[in-house]
């Protein structure tokens, strides 16, 4: 190929960050969800259809769309949360943007507001991020729709729509009451044995960061179960059992990794057959994990952490160590505490007046100009501006180009599909790809929900083709909107936070070393009550090692995010991800040494330790200050001391802080 071919095929290929934008994520496809989905929108279309009411059967999908896209949790009464509360606030939100509908101003100034409230209270988490969009997007609707009196007839269709959704989704419920949760702990145990598998090979990192998905996974399940239903349950008790009695398999997985991994394939096996005992809700005979009896430090641990397991599983013991570990803050306190972490958050402020901003002139723009717009400018805006959804700038891009596609699908429907009921099957075929897609990217959400919308809205209003060209154009001008005034002026769009929050996890990593050579710390454990400074050495250590591992997925998902943004914030980004491999590295180098330690191993100088959490805070000093005061490392300590590990990993960050070039991040990129 020639040098001017070369260039033009350079030309031609998209920039990396627009490709990781566009590539759809690899996930199962959710049967049975398609098929709630496809039934609970079609069959109000069709019955609408067949009673001469059109408008209210498209009310009713409506509903069922909402409750479709926040079908998200596995166990059964969470579905009841996620599906019940975001929707009543839904028909909230449709009352109230019906009565400011056609008052120009008086509608700016109340949604505006409103976008602000629900901003802030979308920071708290999932289910409030969900009762944040639909109560916003179904006012925007009501806003800019005119709907048949009475006022509460629409929102009631609403949520008609929403309990047809939740009634399909717990037919289940009678047979199948704990099975999300087993199978939740049942995975943990998989992955954990995937670890083992993986343990002295070059995949580590990446399957360690599965297990933690899976544990974040099996812990938000059993703890929300908890606090929803706070009664004793011996099953339940069960299952908190077997969650806790992972923690010393996880913490043998860094000393056996750290040992070559000979033992990795021996436990791996066990492991799946606790598995699988756990999927299944059978016991499992206790006997011991090998022939031989255990020599080494690494063996010990691994041997006592497998039958520890196994002695859980037959109902031996009930573990009420971690059946403490998991008892959840009361809601009554929770709320406090979220109340007042929305009240005094900056971030929560910050995302709140964006929000509003960009609402409020979307908002104007479409109530007080004389221009052939609609509801579609708000909603689109309201749509792109969900920071927690991924990065602002690509869900901007992927909405443009998915309302292009949608478009084209709207026009071939709206064009060649006959009126009178013959819209029902596309319906259903739409509504049952909404949810394979949505867990796949949202362009390809985007595409399948604009043509659905279009076909709900066309029945409301019977404007046919003519809805097609202004929605375009309305599309474009939300997400300009979005990336002028939701992104470009705001500072902290032009910095990832991946520095900043690498450098707080570097300074718990010094805390966790002096919890499990010190027994110093005295942070936060899992159900959010404070664990006193006595605590035990073990206990302590597996909650901050395990909150550690839970803070660096959430950093990786902010690197992921970043990596989405158009430079330079996208390559600054990536200049942090070896330091963030090294960081893991570290853990696990001190998880290794804690082990060892336990079952035997000659135990670190305090002088060593002291050592060791002075250079990671001399570390997470240097991230912050973008490497220029990273001191030397102490060079007087023996090469073969208990924490020899745990200093070569160190000196890998430091090195990974530096750069090939010895020029290190930026710490606000």
């Amino acid at each position: 190929m020639s040098s001017a071919e070369t260039d033009s095929a350079g030309r031609l290929t998209p920039p990396p960050w627009l490709v990781r934008t566009l590539r759809p994520q690899p996930t199962p496809v959710p049967r049975a969800a398609a098929v709630r989905a496809a039934v609970g929108m079609a069959l109000p279309v069709a019955v609408g259809f067949a009673t001469g009411q059109s408008a209210d059967g498209a009310l009713v999908a409506m509903g069922a769309l909402g409750a479709v896209l926040g079908d998200t949790a596995d166990a059964y009464r969470l579905r009841v949360f996620n599906i019940a509360v975001p929707q009543l606030f839904a028909a909230a939100g449709l009352a109230l943007g019906e009565q400011v509908y056609g008052h120009g101003w008086v509608a700016v100034a109340a949604l505006t507001g409103l976008a602000l409230v629900a901003g802030m209270i979308s920071t708290i988490g999932a289910v409030s991020s969900a009762i944040g969009l639909n109560v916003l997007l179904m006012a925007v609707i009501g806003a800019g729709l005119p709907f048949p009196p009475p006022w509460w007839h629409g929102p009631l269709l609403i949520l008609l729509g929403a309990a047809l959704i939740l009634a399909m989704a717990l037919l289940a419920w009678p047979v199948r009451s704990r099975v999300p949760e087993r199978d939740a702990v049942a995975d943990a145990y998989r992955q954990t044995a995937d670890l083992l598998d993986a343990a002295g090979g070059e995949h580590w990192s990446e399957v360690r960061a599965r297990l933690t998905g899976a544990l974040d996974h099996a812990y938000d399940l059993l703890l929300s179960r908890r606090a929803l239903a706070p009664g004793r349950s011996q099953g339940m008790s069960r299952l908190m059992a077997l969650l806790g009695a992972l923690t010393p398999l996880i913490e043998a997985a860094p000393a056996v990794h750290a040992a070559g991994g000979a033992l990795g394939g021996q436990l791996a096996g066990e492991v799946r057959r606790i598995a699988r005992a756990v999927g299944a809700g059978q016991p499992l005979a206790v006997d011991a994990v090998s022939e031989r009896e255990p020599t080494t430090p690494v063996e010990r641990a691994a041997a006592a952490a497998v039958l520890h397991a196994r002695e859980v599983l037959a109902g031996k013991h009930q573990s009420l160590a971690a059946s403490a570990a998991l008892r959840p803050t009361p809601l009554r306190v929770r709320a406090r505490s979220r109340a007042r972490e929305v009240l005094l958050s900056a971030a929560s402020w910050h995302y709140g007046l964006r929000l509003a901003l960009c609402l409020g002139l979307a908002q104007a723009l479409v109530s007080t100009i004389a221009v052939p717009r609609s509801y579609w400018v708000p909603l689109t805006v309201t749509f792109v501006l969900k920071p927690d959804f991924g990065s602002v700038f690509s869900r901007a891009v992927l909405r443009a180009l998915g309302t292009a596609v949608g478009l084209v699908l709207a026009t071939a429907v709206l064009a060649v599909v006959p009126r009178g009921g013959w819209e029902v099957p596309v319906v259903a075929v739409l509504a049952a790809a909404l949810p394979v897609v949505s867990r796949r990217s949202y362009g390809l959400q985007t595409m399948v929900i604009t043509p659905l919308i279009l076909i709900f809205s066309d029945l409301l209003n019977h404007q046919g083709v003519h809805l097609l060209v202004p929605r375009l154009v309305d599309s474009l001008l939300g997400c300009a909107i979005v990336l002028v005034a939701g992104y470009a002026l705001w500072p902290e769009s032009w910095h990832s936070r991946v520095g900043a929050r690498l450098a707080d996890a570097v300074e718990d990593v010094a805390r966790y070393l002096e919890c499990a050579f010190a027994g110093e710390w005295d942070g936060d454990g899992d159900g959010g009550a404070a664990a006193p400074a006595a605590a035990p050495q073990a206990g302590g250590r597996a909650r901050l090692r395990r909150r550690l591992y839970r803070d660096l997925a959430g950093l990786r998902t902010e690197f992921q995010r970043a990596l989405g943004e158009p430079p330079p914030v996208g390559a600054r980004a990536a200049a942090w991800w070896p330091l963030l491999v090294a960081v893991e590295r570290v853990i696990d180098a001190g998880t290794a040494a804690a082990v060892q330690t336990a079952q035997g191993a000659r135990p670190p100088e305090p002088a060593e330790v002291t050592a060791a959490t002075a250079d990671l805070r001399a570390l997470a000093a240097a991230i912050r200050a973008d490497g220029t005061e990273l001191a030397p490392p102490r060079d007087d300590l023996a090469a073969d001391t208990p924490l020899a590990g745990v200093r070569r990993e160190v000196a890998a960050a430091r090195s990974a802080l530096a750069g090939p070039a010895g020029v290190a991040p930026r710490a606000g990129g």
